[in-house]
C-alpha cells in the first residue's frame, strides 16, 4: 500500500513538474527584444571588380628601325607629345637634305623658266610692232610684199616661242609643287622615327629595350589616361535594381584593406553577363592623386555602392523572417500584449544581413528582434527593448 502511494506522490511531482516547465516555457510572459526605427540608413550593395583604365593605347612606330634612344619607362607620367623614344633615322635624314636639294633646283628651274618667258614675250612684242609698221607700208608700196611677209612669219614664230615658254613655265611650276610635296613626305617619314605620347599619360609597360628592331605597328610602350582609371565592379543582378549613374561608392582595395577611397559610379553596363549573371558597374575615384594605389590595373578590388538611403525604416535580420520569398514573408510581432505573426512586404536588404520591412504595421505593434522556442501566437509577452543585429 506504501509502495503505491510512493508511486502516486512521484506522478503527481512528475505532472507539477512538467506543468511548471510548460508554463515557463510556453505561457507566463515573457520579455523580448523588439526592433526601433533608425533614420537614415544607407542601403549599399556589394561588388567585386577590378582596376582597369578606359582609355588604353598600346603604342609604336609607323616604320620599322633600330631603337637608339628611349627617354620614357614603367610608371612615368609623360604630357601630351612627349617624346618616348627614337629610331635610327640616319638615311632618312639623307632623303630629305636631298629632296630640300630637289626643291631648290625645281624653284631655279621655274625662275629660269619664267626669265625665258618674260623674254619670249618681249621679243614677241617687238616682233609684232614691226609687223605692224610693215603691213601698213606694203599698201603704200613703201615696202615689198616679200618684206611684209617676212614679218608676219617673225611675229606667228614669236607667238609661238612664246606659247612655249609659257608651257614651260607651268611645267616648272608643277615641279616645284611636286618637289615641295616629296619634301613633306620625306619630313614625315622622317618624323615617323620619333615616338611621342598622343595624351597625357602613364607608362604601364615597356616593351622593348635599346638596340632592339622595331617592326612597324609593334608595341613599344602601353599607355594608359591616368584620368581614365576606374574600378570595374560587377554586382549580383538581383540586388542592381536602383543603382544608377552619379551615386557614391567606396572602394577597397586588396593591397589596402585597411583604407576605403571615396568613388562615383561613372558607367553602367546596358548588357549583363549572361553565365554569372551578374551587371558591370564602372566606379571611378572622386579625388584621388596619379600616385594613389588605385594606379595599379588588375588590382583586385571591393566595391559598396550606396544605393539609396532610407530616411527613417525598420530593418530586421534576414535569420528572423520566416517563408522568405525574396519580397514578402512572415515575423514575430507583439500586439496588443500577445505574440503574433504576421506577413509582411519586404523592401531593401543591406549588407549586414538586415531587411527592411515595408508593411504599414499599427504603432503599438512591436517587432520580435530575436528568435526563441518559447515563441507562440497568443502568448503574453512585453517589450524588452531594442535588439542587436
Amino acid at each position: 500500500m506504501a509502495h503505491r502511494w510512493k508511486a502516486v506522490a512521484g506522478l503527481v511531482l512528475l505532472i507539477a513538474l512538467a506543468s511548471a516547465v510548460y508554463y515557463a516555457r510556453f505561457v507566463r510572459e515573457i520579455a523580448v527584444k523588439t526592433v526601433e526605427p533608425q533614420n537614415n540608413t544607407e542601403v549599399r550593395v556589394f561588388g567585386i571588380g577590378t582596376v582597369e583604365a578606359q582609355i588604353v593605347s598600346k603604342v609604336g612606330f609607323q616604320v620599322a628601325g633600330k631603337l637608339t634612344e628611349m627617354f620614357a619607362d614603367q610608371g612615368d607620367i609623360v604630357p601630351s607629345g612627349a617624346l618616348l623614344a627614337k629610331l635610327d633615322d640616319g638615311a632618312q635624314r639623307a632623303k630629305l637634305t636631298k629632296s630640300e636639294a630637289a626643291q631648290r633646283q625645281a624653284a631655279a628651274n621655274l625662275r629660269k623658266a619664267e626669265a625665258q618667258r618674260a623674254r619670249a614675250q618681249a621679243s614677241y612684242q617687238q616682233k609684232k610692232n614691226v609687223n605692224l609698221r610693215r603691213q601698213t607700208l606694203v599698201g603704200r608700196g613703201a615696202v615689198s610684199s616679200e618684206a611684209a611677209e617676212d614679218a608676219q612669219a617673225a611675229e606667228d614664230i614669236a607667238a609661238s616661242d612664246m606659247q612655249v615658254a609659257e608651257a614651260d613655265t607651268a611645267v616648272a611650276a608643277v615641279l616645284q609643287d611636286d618637289a615641295a610635296a616629296q619634301r613633306q613626305i620625306e619630313a614625315v617619314l622622317l618624323a615617323q622615327h620619333e615616338l611621342r605620347a598622343p595624351f597625357d599619360a602613364r607608362v604601364i609597360a615597356r616593351h622593348k629595350e635599346l638596340g632592339s628592331i622595331a617592326n612597324a605597328g609593334e608595341t613599344v610602350f602601353t599607355l594608359v589616361a591616368p584620368r581614365s582609371i576606374w574600378v570595374r565592379a560587377y554586382v549580383d543582378e538581383a540586388l542592381a535594381g536602383g543603382l544608377a549613374i552619379g551615386q557614391t561608392a567606396f572602394v577597397r582595395l586588396r593591397s589596402e584593406a585597411d583604407r576605403v577611397v571615396e568613388a562615383e559610379v561613372v558607367r553602367i553596363d546596358q548588357e549583363n553577363d549572361r553565365v554569372t549573371e551578374e551587371r558591370r558597374v564602372y566606379v571611378r575615384c572622386r579625388a584621388c592623386d596619379p600616385q594613389h594605389q588605385i594606379r595599379f590595373l588588375g588590382e583586385q578590388a571591393e566595391v559598396e555602392i550606396v544605393k539609396t538611403v532610407v530616411p527613417r525604416g525598420v530593418f530586421i535580420p534576414l535569420r528572423l523572417v520566416e517563408g522568405y520569398q525574396g519580397n514578402a514573408g512572415s515575423i514575430w510581432v507583439i500586439e496588443h500584449g500577445r505574440l503574433a505573426k504576421r506577413a509582411v512586404r519586404l523592401g531593401e536588404r543591406l549588407l549586414d544581413g538586415r531587411v527592411q520591412i515595408v508593411s504599414d504595421l499599427a504603432p503599438d505593434v512591436a517587432i520580435v528582434a530575436e528568435g526563441r522556442d518559447g515563441l507562440r501566437e497568443g502568448r503574453a509577452a512585453r517589450p524588452l527593448g531594442s535588439g542587436a543585429n
